[in-house]
């Protein structure tokens, strides 16, 4: 088994006692949570309880301190759960949103918001997307206008993980729409301020997942739930995204390899024409390869957490894990759909809502369109990426 190259038996317990947990308190709910595409939310209060939401955040405010291998750990093993819905849910809240507020929001913010998400009694979500721009941040239209100690919000958003049933959302606005990427900051809206509203989006998949529009007409909202400095958003989102395509790329690796080991699990047993499949030449080669594709390029994400865990801004790497992982997950599970045949199209298997899930890889947290344009940015155009 590949592993990044810390691991200690310290991070093999821990992974063991997730795995104990995850038997014990996902696994028996999840067709049940796929069914009502809602998790329940004490679910979040038992995994806060264990530590496993505040993994790499400060003791000060309820969290492990714990380096990044356990986060990879955990981001792995979530991905064995077959649902897609429930672990993209965790992740936005531990690594695509949670993180901004401990980087840049303020200490009263941080004990009123922050702690919660760590103990399990609060769900965050990140809205950045809206509907005319898509994965073009600079261009995003909702506006925070100031109004004595308050911003009035008026916008909308789309695509938001954890966005109906959260509770607040770290919120992408235009402070000075004239100024366009340096007029972007960010700001806390809590989820139950008058004038929000949010409606559930009907998906093709990640169906135990909440993911939402959001709609805010004049919502008034404290300046002091700005996170950071006014105009600096668009650079706080751009250094953010790289843990956030980090983790999307741990997760598709290893749902390709869990599903993989799901399909041999099931040809191991199935006969055609006398004998197993796993005996056929064609099926042992394509096995074969998609062993090989799947080491090489966990590997290459490994070797990215290490430069996470050691505090590089790995611009380039990150896109190119992400890229590689998140198509090569699609291309893997899919072919082992074709290996379940007709039983493949059905939901008897886990393989069809597998299959389903993936297809979000290439699309979330930037598509792959926008990985290969930061990479040839890079290494066509000369564009060095800087932390900000």
């Amino acid at each position: 088994m590949i592993r990044a190259t810390q691991l200690s038996t310290e991070h093999q317990a821990f992974r063991e006692t997730l795995r104990a947990f995850m038997q014990q308190e996902i696994l028996p709910n999840i067709d049940q949570w796929e069914k009502e595409q809602k998790i329940d939310r004490s679910i979040w209060k038992k995994m806060g309880d264990m530590g496993f939401m505040g993994i790499n955040f400060p003791e000060a405010y309820g969290g492990l301190d714990l380096d990044f291998y356990y986060s990879m750990i955990l981001c792995e093993e979530l991905s064995h759960c077959f649902s897609g819905g429930f672990t993209i849910s965790a992740l936005v809240i531990q690594y695509m949103s949670a993180p901004y507020l401990l980087k840049f929001g303020s200490e009263d913010l941080k004990q009123r918001y922050l702690r919660p998400v760590i103990m399990g009694d609060m769900i965050s979500a990140v809205a950045i997307t809206e509907p005319g721009a898509g994965s073009d941040v600079k261009n995003i239209r909702t506006v925070a206008v100031r109004d004595g100690d308050h911003f009035i919000v008026n916008g909308s958003k789309t695509f938001i993980t954890n966005g109906y049933y959260g509770d607040f959302f770290i919120t992408a606005v235009k402070t000075d729409p004239a100024k366009g990427a340096k007029g972007i900051s960010l700001i806390l809206i809590d989820r139950n301020a008058e004038g929000v509203g949010t409606h559930k989006i009907d998906k093709m998949g990640w169906h135990a997942s909440d993911t939402a529009e959001l709609a805010f007409d004049n919502v008034r909202v404290p300046a002091s739930n700005l996170l950071g400095e006014e105009g600096a958003g668009f650079g706080y989102l751009m250094d953010g995204l790289q843990l956030e395509r980090l983790t999307a790329a741990i997760q598709s690796i290893a749902t390709a390899e869990f599903t993989l080991q799901y399909t041999m699990d099931y040809i191991n047993v199935r006969e055609a024409f006398g004998k197993k499949l796993q005996e056929f030449q064609v099926i042992r080669h394509r096995i074969a390869q998609m062993v090989a594709d799947i080491k090489t390029t966990k590997a290459f994400v490994n070797y990215c957490c290490d430069l996470q865990n050691d505090g590089v801004y790995a611009v380039e790497d990150c896109s190119i894990a992400k890229l590689q992982a998140n198509e090569l997950a699609i291309s893997i599970v899919h072919q082992c759909l074709q290996l379940f045949g007709g039983y493949g199209f059905t939901e008897d298997y886990k393989i069809a809502r597998l299959y389903r899930d993936v297809r979000a890889g290439t699309i979330i947290g930037g598509t792959s369109e926008i990985m290969l344009e930061i990479i040839a940015k890079m290494e066509i155009d000369g564009v060095n990426y800087q932390q900000k």
